[in-house]
């Protein structure tokens, strides 16, 4: 098939999936009232049967119709009386226990229709039901809430398919410890199996938002990195300890010795944490000489941003002229009128403004939405500068003459753009970091990267490059750790193809201090007696390299279908090239294939419904509520994780909404015009 073909078949079932989440969103309560009669139907190609295209199709008359817009067809085939066997609409969004509507009578309401009896079900196929529903709100638990199952339509659903309506009493007790045990069963047998493991642990960042203001408690997660590519939950803990490093270094040696078991902590190759006191890492590391313990990558590439604030003039600089030229505008009366007036073809309102009681060059993500609201009201605000109503401002107030000489000013706008341009590129890097996922040996390619994606931000606004280097420098060396050498060395993903065709490990990307880490590390991490074989088998290693074939096929990649970048074909290869085709480097290759294996990033899953876990954290002094909420967060996040799902409800929300093409965001302003308000 071809790729045009392919990828119209995949835009067409991401359309029919979009118009029948909307359709089953109306039918609650929650769209427009004609979705009630018109069903997606995907059609399949003569040919192949793949999805072809999306139709509508009226369920009164079953004719078919163009889905790009749904309102029109609506108006056209209904309300103007097309179809002979729909009378009116219905007032209002038909709800979810409604009965299958029927063309209204002229009073306009609905008759419940006659239902004949339903045959009882077995007690079995009642266990069968239960087993499902109780193991979708298990596998759900954090993105739907547990009152949803004491609504009464949910009642009424169950009485109507035949099923007893005492659900909420049989979701603690044995079959959510059954459950349990099955998800750590699980859990438990992969870990046992695993040659070695890396311990992710994510929740100690101290900027990340608490569970509830009045209960400064986040909820700590550790997970465990397999060899085989996977990742298996281990727990989760709410704890406030947060900036403790004994507190967590004990935590952390607990639950080592917990996931290790009788076979010893040996198996555990290393621990990556996003952001705390890293004083605890260091410990663990110089008690067990064998572990890699690093920070998360994302904590650091987001630490950047801080620094710029801090540390880099331009950032305050800009900070100070958008919050008084903001202030300004929405602060004088008559400006702010002409502001909204001319932004009104935007559908915008005032310009975002911090709190007066923050620092936001301390927290500097609550200013930029401010700069963001500047820059992209650029052309407004240099218009209302032009108006008379600005000139007599001017005329009266300092401040006034000070905001147009700013706006007047190519200066300004410039280093604006410049500022929100670097934090773009900033994020975007830790955006593609935390989708991605890297390996260790990743990590020095990738502040390269950075390190140029800078420079050459430097050069397109013409700031001199000194100063910022030496900002990424510094917060280069905070987070290097020895290991990122030494992966990047072993790697066969980053060998070097020389002159004489042979793949060489890239020693000459290394500075001379790069090098003696290496040394130094490999000679830790091997036992006393191998320590000089595996620096002899080193020295082999850089002179000869991989064999050709073998380094091609380590790095050959593919278009993610997804993403549309260029991936790694199989990411396993590298160590499986190790335990294989360089068997001869006994002592190296074991250090290798840990060495390589080891995650850059702790970010495993996202956690959903932050309001749910306040409802927790603020019921801690309940052990048995706080012990029922663990277990089924365990069961959750195993299930997201044997899913290979890293994303949060939300965000699979916004993807599902964020439809291509403006005939499909046409259509969903047009339900959501007609939705009831909440």
């Amino acid at each position: 098939m071809s790729g045009e073909a392919e990828a119209a078949s995949r835009a067409a079932s991401k359309r029919f999936e979009g118009l029948v989440t909307v359709r089953t969103k109306a039918i609650k309560g929650k769209g427009a009232w004609y979705w009630a009669h018109l069903e997606p139907v995907l059609l399949p190609h003569p040919e192949t049967g793949l999805p072809k295209s999306v139709k509508l199709k009226c369920s009164l008359c079953h004719s078919l119709f163009s889905a790009s817009n749904p309102s029109r067809t609506a108006s056209e085939h209904l309300k103007r009386g097309t179809c002979s066997n729909f009378s009116s609409p219905s007032p209002s969004p038909p709800s979810a226990s409604a009965p299958p509507l029927t063309p209204s009578p002229p009073h306009d309401r609905l008759k419940s229709p006659k239902t004949s009896p339903r045959p009882a079900l077995s007690k079995d196929q009642v266990h069968s039901a239960f087993d499902l529903l109780f193991d979708w709100f298990y596998q759900s638990f954090g993105s739907l809430s547990l009152s949803a199952l004491h609504h009464p339509k949910f009642h009424a659903f169950l009485t109507h398919l035949g099923l007893p309506n005492h659900i909420p009493k049989e979701l603690s007790g044995p079959r959510l410890d059954s459950r349990l045990a099955q998800a750590q069963a699980d859990s438990d047998a992969k870990i046992r199996d695993a040659l070695f493991f890396q311990l992710s642990t994510h929740g100690w960042n101290t900027h990340s938002p608490p569970l509830c203001c009045s209960h400064p408690d986040r909820l700590v997660k550790f997970l465990v990195n397999l060899p085989n590519g996977t990742t298996v939950f281990q727990k989760a803990l709410f704890t406030s300890a947060v900036d403790n490093s004994n507190y967590a270094q004990e935590l952390l040696s607990d639950t080592l010795s917990a996931v290790a078991g009788s076979a010893g902590l040996h198996r555990c190759v290393g621990i990556v944490a996003d952001k705390f006191k890293a004083k605890a890492l260091r410990s663990l590391e110089i008690q067990h000489h064998w572990m890699v313990n690093t920070c998360c990558q994302v904590q650091g590439l987001s630490a950047l941003i801080k620094d710029f604030t801090r540390d880099l003039p331009l950032f305050a600089s800009v900070v100070e002229a958008c919050s008084k030229l903001a202030r300004f505008i929405n602060g004088d009366c008559r400006v702010r009128t002409v502001f909204l007036r001319c932004r009104e073809m935007d559908c915008a309102g005032l310009i975002r403004v911090p709190s007066p009681k923050c620092d936001p060059l301390k927290n500097f993500h609550l200013a930029l939405p401010m700069l963001e609201d500047v820059l992209a009201s650029a052309r407004v605000i240099q218009m209302v500068v032009m108006e008379d109503v600005f000139k007599v401002a001017c005329m009266e107030d300092p401040t006034a003459r000070e905001v147009a000489g700013m706006v007047q000013s190519e200066a300004f706008w410039n280093e604006l753009d410049a500022v929100f341009s670097l934090v773009k590129l900033v994020k975007g890097m830790v955006d593609d970091v935390e989708a991605e996922r890297p390996m260790i040996g990743r990590c020095l390619p990738l502040w390269e990267e950075l390190k140029g994606k800078v420079k050459e931000w430097c050069g397109k606004y013409n700031i001199a490059e000194g100063p910022v280097e030496k900002i990424v420098d510094k917060r280069f060396r905070k987070n290097y750790h020895p290991a990122w050498s030494a992966a990047f060395i072993l790697d066969p993903l980053y060998l070097i193809k020389d002159a004489s065709g042979k793949y060489l490990p890239p020693f000459k990307c290394l500075t001379r201090e790069q090098e003696k880490d290496v040394d130094k590390l490999l000679t830790r991490l091997a036992t006393r007696e191998e320590a000089h074989v595996v620096l002899m088998e080193l020295m082999k290693w850089r002179s000869e390299g991989l064999d050709p074939l073998y380094a091609q096929a380590v790095q050959m990649k593919q278009r993610d279908p997804v993403t549309g970048k260029m991936k790694v074909a199989n990411p396993l290869s590298s160590r499986l090239v190790w335990e294989t085709c360089l068997s001869e480097f006994k002592s190296l290759g074991k250090i290798a294939v840990r060495l390589i294996f080891l995650h850059a990033t702790s970010c495993g899953f996202k956690s959903s419904n932050w309001s749910f876990m306040r409802k927790i954290s603020a019921n801690k002094q309940s052990r048995v509520a706080v012990e029922r909420a663990q277990k089924m967060i365990y069961i959750a996040a195993h299930a997201k994780l044997e899913r290979r799902d890293f994303s949060s409800e939300e965000e699979k929300d916004a993807e599902l909404f964020a439809l291509s093409g403006s005939e499909e965001d046409g259509m969903l302003a047009e339900v959501y015009a007609d939705a009831p308000l909440v």
